[in-house]
């Protein structure tokens, strides 16, 4: 093994009558983003340039959940989150309650480069994007006409909805099935966070991932996506982004397990990717991406279906959504 490999995923947790046509647009959309990685790659363009250029392609189109197409608060508004990570010296930046940031991401690559901190939320995020001129957007910007609709049912429902990108007509039967976040009921599981792992020709990892929560989320409230160790890690020996029940990641630290039982037990990386999976989620609903420092690539989850796409420099590409 060796080179180069990069994985990206549109989220975890995919409803199983989701339309051909939305499903086509996903893996169009992945095989877009592999390509983008694929070529900065060959340009040479380090591990954690290229995470943040795939990270940024994906908050721009509203397909999935993340930047532009973000889930909406219970006030009808979009607050986002997101962190970066890169191996080489297990640098990060992070940031919550991004309300007019067009990339949150490269807000987050900005406080680990810019800032003596790892981790700035709400105002303080968005003062310290608007003194390094990062471009800033009317909140409007995220609101899709779609996540509106969405945010009526979940209202109507008074539940926390995940999957925003169903047909409204196909959530009924869903709603039936309740599931357990926290020890308290919500329905519709299918969140759509994004993220990306890459590791250069150099053996550097690194990790991004980027959401806008749960539709119908409380204000204030921040996720797993955030989180250096929970939604997102990197260090000398792998890069990881999570994706689906945020509190139940959170309480597993999801994302450092991986590179923890690899270290500890000398797992590989998809045995430590199925483990990790296998034993730490309780009883929450997640999936993962991962590579590893020899240009392996890995993925695993326990719900019904991921949104993921990989690649490595032997030529090897793979785009897919269920098992």
């Amino acid at each position: 093994m060796g080179g180069w490999a990069i994985v990206v995923h549109g989220g975890a947790g995919v409803d199983p009558n989701l339309p051909a046509e939305r499903q086509e647009e996903a893996k169009q959309l992945l095989t877009h983003c592999l390509h983008l990685g694929i070529s900065a790659l060959r340009s040479s363009l380090p591990a954690i340039d290229v995470v943040e250029l795939v990270v940024r392609e994906l908050e721009t189109n509203p397909l999935f959940n993340s930047g532009r197409g973000s889930a909406l608060t219970e006030k009808g508004t979009v607050e986002m989150e997101a962190s970066i990570m890169d191996g080489k010296g297990r640098r990060c930046g992070a940031v919550s309650g991004v309300t007019t940031v067009k990339n949150p991401i490269s807000l987050a690559r900005l406080v680990m480069d810019k800032s003596p901190h790892s981790y700035l939320a709400f105002s303080g995020a968005e003062a310290f994007a608007k003194k390094h001129d990062l471009e800033m957007v009317d909140n409007e910007y995220f609101i899709t006409e779609d996540n509106k609709g969405m945010l009526k049912q979940a209202k109507e429902a008074n539940t926390i909805l995940f999957d925003y990108r169903v047909p409204l007509e196909s959530c009924g039967a869903e709603m039936e099935s309740l599931i357990q976040m926290n020890g308290l009921p919500i329905s519709v599981y299918a969140p759509e966070t994004v993220g990306c792992v890459v590791v250069d020709s150099q053996g550097r990892c690194a990790a991004a991932t980027s959401t806008g929560g749960l539709m119908n989320k409380m204000m204030g409230r921040i996720g797993d996506s955030p989180l250096i160790g929970a939604g997102t890690y990197a260090c000398d020996l792998c890069g990881v982004s999570c994706t689906g029940e945020g509190e139940a990641i959170i309480r597993g630290t999801l994302a450092r397990d991986v590179a923890a039982v690899m270290e500890y037990k000398g797992l590989g990386l998809q045995e430590a990717v199925d483990f990790v999976v296998k034993e730490r989620l309780d009883e929450g609903k997640a999936g993962l991406i991962a590579v590893s420092k020899n240009g392996e690539v890995a993925y695993g989850f326990n719900c019904v279906g991921m949104f993921r796409g990989c690649a490595t420099e032997d030529g090897f590409m793979e785009v897919g959504i269920w098992e």
